[in-house]
């Protein structure tokens, strides 16, 4: 098993398993066609699916991290994002928790709306003090019941949180396909990925039709909102760039995902890991999930951003995860018939 999730060769035969599923982008995109398009790809503004919009500045730094927010009452979901993307990508599925629970995403140093002194420095060290700065200037002294939420690069700060107690409130760990060995496995391909994608975009709507058309995103209405909030329009070009400048934070990869699995493991609340495919689980999760430490779920028919592509099935799964452990001042009720129904797309590992 270890081998085989370990194995570089083997991340190549699915496309669910490309290397570059560890950031964001797929390999090389089909061109796209002339026709028109633009409006079958149009931005959607995040207000449908969020509720407001806020900037937490971090005192004592010139730190601004731009968080989106939706519900006002239960457990906070804090949701994590994956490298490259923004806070954006939990927008739908944020419409639907935020019936039972409150959600917060936030955008990441260097990434989305937030601005930092240093964007370029993405230590995990860094990224987890971010996370506690923010958590800390919203709540005080006496923060909720949090559930962190974290894909991908996300997940590894929510793990690395969890396991070094970093918030106090912490009742529950949800990690969204990331396993240390397959990352580990795909980091010496990550520079190759990243220069090869596509650089430039004559407009937003050739951003969002590039992601959907290359596979990275397979849900229209997810690429649209969340796929603004990563690129920026670089003046000097005329054009838009990727807003994460991931390229050059290579020193702070391996810190990310060594370790993770049990750091993972470790963590002293709930976990559960969501994934895209079987053969991401290293040694130590496949006996750690032998001895019933974490929940895993494989969820079908999904790349690697699962709360993208099938946000209505990952909302459902987070609050069925609250509602489990009973997280948060009364728990979180979901219907029986709710739960059944959606069922039939997951397997329980």
């Amino acid at each position: 098993m270890e081998e085989k999730s370990s194995s570089s060769s083997n991340l190549a035969t699915l496309p669910e398993e490309n290397p570059a599923s560890v950031f964001s982008s797929s390999s090389k995109p089909i061109r796209p066609p002339t026709q028109k398009s633009s409006e079958k790809y149009s931005p959607l503004d995040w207000k449908g699916y969020f509720d407001q919009e806020d900037d937490v500045s971090i005192p004592d730094s010139n730190d601004v991290f731009h968080v989106y927010t939706a519900g006002n009452e239960g457990p906070v979901v804090f949701c994590l994002h994956g490298g490259g993307y923004s806070g954006l990508s939990f927008a739908i599925s944020a419409r639907v928790i935020k019936e039972k629970a409150r959600v917060v995403a936030m955008d990441l140093r260097g990434h989305g709306k937030s601005s930092t002194e240093n964007e370029v420095d993405m230590s995990i060290e860094t990224l987890c003090n971010d996370v506690q700065a923010v958590v800390k200037t919203m709540y005080g002294d006496s923060p909720p019941a949090i559930v962190l939420v974290g894909h991908s690069m996300g997940g590894s700060v929510a793990v690395h949180l969890a396991a070094k107690k970093m918030l106090p409130s912490l009742a529950g760990l949800v990690v969204v396909d990331v396993v240390e060995g397959t990352a580990m496995a795909s980091l010496m391909h990550m520079q190759k990925i990243l220069s090869n994608r596509m650089q430039y975009f004559p407009s937003i709507e050739k951003a969002i039709e590039w992601n959907v058309r290359g596979g990275s995103l397979r849900n229209i209405e997810s690429a649209r909102i969340s796929i603004p909030g990563t690129v920026t329009f670089d003046d000097s070009q005329q054009c838009y760039r990727h807003r994460a400048r991931l390229e050059e934070t290579e020193q702070y990869w391996r810190g990310w995902y060594e370790g993770l699995s049990e750091k993972f493991l470790s963590s002293p609340v709930p976990k559960l890991l969501l994934l895209a495919g079987t053969d991401r689980l290293d040694r130590a999760l496949t006996i750690g999930q032998m001895q019933g430490k974490f929940q895993m779920i494989v969820v079908r028919h999904t790349g690697h951003a699962i709360q993208e592509d099938v946000p209505d099935e990952f909302a459902t799964l987070i609050l069925n995860f609250v509602s489990r452990n009973r997280i948060g001042p009364h728990g979180v009720e979901v219907s029986a018939s709710h739960h059944s129904h959606m069922l039939n797309n997951w397997r329980y590992m």
